[in-house]
């Protein structure tokens, strides 16, 4: 049991405890102050006590202690280095990937040729992740499957969970994984540089063991049970993709509607075939088939024994045929027979030129001048048709112009700038027939389209019904031809004057004031007698106040 203890050395307990008889002042002084807006600790009174807040006071030995230490021990060196920023791995290694190359050796089954294969590799290893890929050079005809043999993943290296790392990578170390055993040969600059910063001396590099097989496809060896003036598979090897271009013209005249075509003719190094494609242009009125010859072997001489040999086929093997065309028998500017279908080789590409330099200089391959087709389609001239009557002249000529019909095309600037703006004329019809006296009519010009439209007012008691007498329409003038039309215009509208509306005579009796202000605007597009005219019947007098004879030219004019 613990007790506690007074100042006098006896236990803290009821009895051993004695009052201060000295003490007169028995309340709890106030600790804190406020100087300036702060609050701090207020230093005890002399004879008061000592402060609560402190457990004990600072002696002064302690006090010099504190003043003599250094800056170094509270705020630490000034030469201690700032610490660096923490880059993440993912960061500081992405993008870097060590390069390894490698083989593996595969084991050929059931095969007198071979019974091992050695294929290259390259080992990809990915440092931000600790990944590795593994991937096959494509070889071109290889006949087997290439590319990535294993994806981009962590190899296990044994079976207590653990993976390959750099630091198991080196040159000459097999690198086994999934059961495949890897032989690292070689790497590159930047891996061969990050390993030595490391501290990892990588061994020598060590030469790819030589396939036999890709050996002896690269020289093959010819191997025939009788004796070959050729070696085909050395010109397929050779000559593969390369192709001979000539460009003739097909003379197919004989035929029915023949004419002379423009072709293309291929010549294939690799096997000797020869393929002829048709030359197809736009609007031709052609079927656009692509290829007038397959590719084939074409006989150019067959044997005696076999042309008058019946056979029920079309085909000439190849036991009748004695001769198969070769380069040597396409000149340009001669014409050579394929399949009885005559061509004139006129010009080739580049390529055939430097071949036969190469290999047939005795040959001169001079393209030769093909005189030029005309184009009959452009040489005849379009003859329009007459008008059949039907609709507006403008808009049966569409049909003419065009397959798809378009509706002809308008003024829209005179069309806005004459927008309601009519031109309106009193008239009465010329018939010789008596009923038609004394009926009213207004003929209507629209300045916006030119047409013509004319309105019978109503009279009454008359027995005629009113209304419209002719709707919008452009009205030709009599004895103009229907191809080529003169129409009506307000210079043709003169008091007095006769307007013939198909087969119907209208006579012009009077005008609005708005005609006469229009047409003195335009004052020299429109005749003297038609603006004399309007002025007499509208009771103005002329600008120069000269009398008017009838043509309507000033008499002080005549007399000068």
């Amino acid at each position: 049991m613990s007790w506690n203890w007074n100042s006098h050395g006896l236990p803290f307990l009821p009895g051993y405890s004695f009052r201060d008889v000295t003490k007169s002042a028995f309340h709890r002084p106030q600790t804190l102050g406020y100087k300036n807006g702060y609050a701090l600790s207020r230093r005890p009174a002399a004879g008061i006590g000592q402060d609560p807040l402190l457990s004990e006071q600072l002696i002064q030995q302690e006090i010099s202690e504190l003043s003599l230490q250094t800056h170094d021990m509270t705020y630490g060196s000034y030469e201690r280095d700032l610490p660096k920023d923490f880059i993440p791995a993912h960061v500081a290694l992405d993008k870097k990937v060590l390069r390894f190359y490698a083989y593996f050796v595969e084991k050929i089954l059931c095969s007198p040729e071979e019974d091992c294969r050695v294929r290259s590799v390259v080992i990809y290893y990915y440092l931000e992740d600790d990944s590795i890929c593994i991937i096959e050079p494509t070889v071109q005809d290889s006949g087997m499957l290439q590319g990535k043999r294993i994806k981009r993943q962590r190899l296990p290296k044994n079976e207590h969970g653990d993976h390959h790392l750099w630091k198991d990578l080196n040159l000459g170390i097999d690198l086994e994984v999934y059961g495949v055993k890897y032989h690292i040969t070689d790497c590159d600059a930047f891996t061969k540089e990050f390993m030595e910063s490391e501290g990892i001396v990588l061994n020598d590099p060590e030469p790819t063991p030589v396939d036999a097989y890709s050996k002896r496809r690269t020289n093959p060896q010819p191997s025939f049970t009788k004796p070959s003036e050729f070696n085909h598979t050395q010109q397929f090897l050779t000559m593969d993709c390369k192709v001979l271009r000539f460009f003739a013209l097909w003379d197919d005249a004989d035929s029915l509607y023949g004419d002379t075509r423009p072709v293309t003719i291929h010549y294939f190094l690799s096997d000797d075939t020869v393929e002829v494609r048709e030359d197809h242009k736009p609007n031709s009125g052609r079927d656009p088939f692509p290829v007038l010859m397959r590719r084939q072997r074409l006989p150019k001489k067959i044997k005696p024994e076999s042309e008058t040999f019946p056979s029920c086929v079309l085909e000439v093997s190849t036991q009748e045929v004695d001769e198969y065309y070769s380069p040597k028998d396409f000149q340009l500017g001669k014409t050579i027979t394929l399949l009885c279908r005559r061509f004139q080789l006129y010009d080739c590409d580049g390529f055939t030129k430097e071949y036969y330099q190469e290999n047939h200089p005795d040959m001169e391959m001079k393209p030769i001048e093909v005189p030029k087709k005309t184009d009959t389609s452009q040489a005849t001239k379009k003859e329009v048709p007459p008008y059949n009557g039907f609709g507006s002249l403008e808009d049966s000529l569409q049909n003419c112009l065009s397959l798809i019909p378009q509706p002809p095309k308008k003024n829209i600037l005179k069309m806005l700038e004459n927008s309601n703006k009519v031109l309106r004329y009193t008239a009465r019809l010329d018939s010789q027939n008596p009923k038609d006296e004394g009926r009213p009519f207004v003929l209507s010009y629209s300045l916006s389209d030119d047409t013509i439209s004319i309105f019978e007012r109503p009279t009454r008691n008359s027995g005629i019904i009113s209304g419209k007498f002719l709707e919008k329409t452009r009205v030709p003038k009599p004895g103009t031809t229907v191809e080529n039309p003169e129409f009506y215009s307000p210079a043709d509208f003169a008091i007095g004057a006769t307007v013939e509306v198909f087969n119907h005579r209208f006579v012009l009796t009077d005008a609005d004031h708005y005609v006469l202000t229009y047409l003195e605007s335009i004052s020299s597009q429109i005749p003297c007698q038609t603006l004399e005219s309007l002025r007499q019947k509208l009771g103005v007098e002329t600008s120069s106040n000269q009398p008017v004879d009838q043509n309507g030219d000033d008499v002080a004019e005549q007399s000068s």
